[in-house]
């Protein structure tokens, strides 16, 4: 399956889903040990054929399922406000802003920010230790649940969210562990919030995206970006089917492309 403690997890529940962490990032977090030399021997040119192919497997599906429709477009359409609590670690929750500023900058029409309080927030993110992650799997699930996610994926992080029969995203939770080393928390928190946001479906087959269990990122790489981008263009609509999503894609890819080049400074193709 995966490296538990490196990897995350994904997993759809009931009405909700469970899910298991470019141009240069800023310095504060391009400096940690890991992210640099990635980001170097980051792959920046792909194929329509790539994209797309990523795309369906990542944002329709999904790793682990119990319950629940999941051949549908799911997606926030309201801005996201995230707020971090639990252990308090104020360098965490100073990575974890400026993961959530970096995926700002970075998806056109994603609007998301952090939260000053759990009341104003549809993004809750919380921060454990290892040795209580288990007891907060079991506290937001239900013990039962929470043993068949350790039993299915044994997760280093954890994230879900919840959808109205619309397949419009209405909450996330996402639970990040804060003593498992920078490296550790930055993968966890990039591949744990991009996929609260709808993109839940992990694949060992596409090599170049974070949703694979065998890929640690530790950033926002260029082909996820293409996945956002395309989750979040507005004629990207949640509850829609593959074939409706295909229809529409020819002018969505056409803008995507532009976007990305723009924000990551790379030749337009």
């Amino acid at each position: 399956m995966h490296i538990a403690s490196l990897r995350l997890v994904a997993a759809t529940l009931i009405g909700a889903a469970v899910c298991v962490a470019h141009a240069p990032l800023r310095p504060a977090l391009a400096e940690f040990a890991g992210v640099a030399g990635r980001q170097h021997a980051e792959k920046k040119v792909f194929t329509d054929s790539e994209i797309l192919d990523g795309f369906f497997k990542i944002a329709f599906g999904a790793e682990y399922h119990l319950a629940g429709r999941v051949d549908r477009i799911r997606k926030y359409d309201v801005p996201v406000r995230v707020f971090a609590e639990g252990v308090n670690r104020a360098d965490r929750k100073a990575q974890l802003a400026k993961v959530v500023a970096d995926i700002a900058r970075r998806v056109r029409h994603l609007d998301i920010a952090m939260a000053d309080s759990t009341d104003a927030a549809n993004v809750t993110v919380r921060l454990v230790r290892d040795r209580n992650l288990d007891r907060t799997i079991a506290g937001l699930y239900g013990a039962r649940r929470a043993r068949e996610i350790h039993t299915s994926l044994d997760p280093q992080c954890l994230s879900g969210f919840r959808k109205n029969e619309a397949f419009e995203i209405e909450h996330s939770d996402v639970i990040l562990t804060v003593d498992n080393g920078d490296f550790v928390f930055l993968d966890c928190a990039y591949e744990e919030l991009l996929q609260s946001l709808g993109p839940i479906n992990d694949t060992s087959s596409v090599p170049w995206t974070m949703f694979n269990d065998d890929v640690q990122m530790g950033f926002f790489d260029i082909y996820d970006q293409y996945i956002l981008n395309i989750l979040y263009d507005p004629r990207i609509k949640a509850g829609m089917t593959v074939q409706e999503t295909r229809a529409v894609l020819p002018q969505v890819m056409i803008d995507v492309r532009a976007w990305v080049a723009k924000v990551n400074d790379l030749p337009l193709e």
